[in-house]
């Protein structure tokens, strides 16, 4: 896999020489389009996996920044208005997550977003604790951390 994604790279950077354009989005257009490329020339099983693994790398990565968008408008608003709409608590969520890696990049996520804060994982490791700034309804609250941040990283690991 590390030896397609090289390659990938090798063809983005030959295009954006080739083009003499040097900014972001023309390496952007690069690289999809070496994707394109490598992808309709493939013909053997062993690199399937990079042209299935990376569309859900691309997916995960705007989920996340959406997500991270809208709590850093949720918050600015917040901290901007003279009402205060924040009724903080802490929630324990559940986990489907079995790996310290699943758990670990689920908590860190929840703390780079803005808004909410990883706290503490149970010794059995099947639930985490997490404080946020917002929490109207626990049950909503929980769904959208396992229906989102959950789903994407057992979309991405496994």
């Amino acid at each position: 896999m590390r030896k397609i994604l090289l390659t990938n790279i090798v063809l983005t950077f030959i295009w954006t020489l080739l083009t003499g354009d040097f900014h972001a989005y023309n390496f952007i257009i690069g690289f999809i389009l070496s994707f394109a490329f490598l992808w309709v020339t493939d013909h053997s099983n062993k690199t399937t996996r990079y042209f299935w693994y990376f569309p859900k790398v691309i997916s995960f990565l705007i989920f996340f920044i959406f997500e991270l968008t809208k709590a850093n408008i949720q918050v600015a608003y917040e901290v901007i208005t003279p009402t205060h709409y924040m009724k903080p608590g802490i929630v324990q969520i559940p986990l489907d997550l079995e790996t310290d890696l699943e758990i670990t990049l689920l908590a860190n996520l929840i703390t780079l977003t803005p808004g909410t804060l990883s706290l503490d994982v149970s010794k059995d490791k099947k639930a985490l604790y997490v404080h946020s700034m917002y929490v109207h309804d626990r049950d909503d609250f929980i769904a959208g951390i396992k229906n989102g941040f959950e789903t994407k990283i057992i979309e991405l690991l496994r």
